[in-house]
C-alpha cells in the first residue's frame, strides 16, 4: 500500500496554501508532514498545542514548505468563528477536514449536541462556509475524512444532533461520518462553479489517537491484540492511512473532480457481498436528496445557535 510521504515526494505544491484540521497526531500529523514535504505552506489546527509542537519540528526537519499551528476546537462554534476571522491566509488551495472524535468522555458539547456530530460534521460545515471566499480565490480542493464506520449508519434528519435520543457512541460516530460524505457531494454541486471540489476519503483501518477512549472490549472487537499497541494485520500504518488524503489533495486525476468517495488512492467501490466489512461505501451516504436535506438542516441548526449560514 502507498504511503503518504511517498505520494508527496512526487508532487509539487509550491505556492499552495493548505489547511489541515486536527493535525497534531495520527493521520492529521502525517498529512501535514506530507503536504509540507510537497512544498505547501500548511496551516494546521489542534486543541492540544503541545502535541502539535512535535509536528512543527518534523516539518522543519523534512519539509520544503512551512507549517503554522493554530488552536481550534471544532465542537465550539464560537471558536470556529474566531479561528476563521483570525486566520491570516488570503487564499486557501487545499482544505483537509481531518479532525474528528469517536468515543469521548464528553458526550455533549455546550449547545447540547452530540460531540461527534458537532465536531466531525457541523464544526467543519461552519468552518468551510466561513472560509468560502478564500477557497474561491484560486479554486480549492476540499477533502473530508470519513470512515467505514458510516456503514449502516445513515444520517437521521429527524434528530441530527442527538438532542432527543440517548447517545450511542458508535452510531453517533457513524452518522457523523455519513454526513462527511454527504457534505462532499453537496458542496461540489453548489460550489463547482467557484472552482471548489470536495471528495470524501475512507482511510482504512488505522490505530490512532481516535481509539484512545475505546474500552478493552471494543478494541478486542476491532481485532486489536494485547495492551501494548500490537494490532491485527488488517490494520495499516498511519502513513498508509493518510495516503489517500494526500492523493486526493495532489492527484492530477482529481483536477476539478468532486463528489466522490475515495479509498486506497483510487475510487472507492460500493460495498457488496464478499467485501471486507471495513471496505467500500454504502449508497445512503451519496444520495443527492439526502445531501441537500442535510445541508439545509445543518444551516438551520447553526442559525438557531446564532451562526447564520446561507443555505
Amino acid at each position: 500500500m502507498a504511503e503518504a510521504l511517498d505520494i508527496a515526494r512526487q508532487a509539487d505544491l509550491g505556492g499552495k496554501v493548505a489547511l489541515v484540521t486536527g493535525g497534531s497526531s495520527g493521520l492529521g500529523a502525517e498529512t501535514v508532514r506530507a503536504l509540507a514535504l510537497a512544498g505547501a505552506d500548511v496551516v494546521f489546527t489542534a486543541r492540544n498545542l503541545d502535541a502539535g509542537a512535535a509536528v512543527l519540528r518534523a516539518v522543519e526537519e523534512t519539509g520544503r514548505g512551512r507549517a503554522r499551528l493554530l488552536p481550534l476546537d471544532l465542537s465550539d462554534f464560537a471558536d470556529v468563528e474566531r479561528f476563521a476571522d483570525a486566520l491570516d491566509a488570503p487564499a486557501i488551495d487545499l482544505l483537509i477536514a481531518n479532525a474528528g472524535v469517536s468515543e469521548t468522555p464528553a458526550e455533549r458539547q455546550a449547545d447540547g449536541l452530540d460531540t461527534r456530530f458537532a465536531t466531525n460534521h457541523l464544526g467543519h460545515f461552519l468552518l468551510v462556509h466561513r472560509l468560502l471566499g478564500r477557497l474561491s480565490v484560486r479554486g480549492a480542493r476540499v477533502v473530508m475524512l470519513s470512515s467505514a464506520g458510516h456503514k449502516g449508519r445513515p444520517v437521521r434528519l429527524d434528530d441530527l444532533g442527538w438532542r432527543r435520543r440517548e447517545i450511542q457512541h458508535r452510531v453517533a460516530y457513524g452518522e457523523s461520518k455519513s454526513a462527511n460524505i454527504l457534505f462532499a457531494v453537496e458542496a461540489t454541486r453548489r460550489w463547482h462553479d467557484r472552482g471548489i471540489f470536495a471528495n470524501a476519503v475512507l482511510p482504512g483501518s488505522i490505530m490512532t489517537g481516535l481509539q484512545r477512549h475505546h474500552s478493552p472490549e471494543r478494541l478486542a472487537e476491532m481485532n486489536a491484540i494485547g495492551g501494548v499497541g500490537t494490532v491485527d494485520s488488517v490494520f495499516g500504518t498511519v502513513g498508509q492511512g493518510a495516503a489517500t488524503s494526500v492523493w486526493a489533495a495532489v492527484s492530477p486525476e482529481l483536477d476539478r473532480v468532486g463528489g466522490l468517495v475515495l479509498e486506497d488512492c483510487g475510487l472507492c467501490r460500493v460495498a457488496g457481498p464478499g467485501m471486507h466489512a471495513w471496505r467500500g461505501y454504502e449508497l445512503h451516504a451519496t444520495d443527492s436528496e439526502t445531501a441537500r436535506a442535510l445541508w439545509t438542516a445543518s444551516a438551520a441548526m447553526l442559525g438557531e445557535l446564532g451562526h447564520a449560514i446561507e443555505a
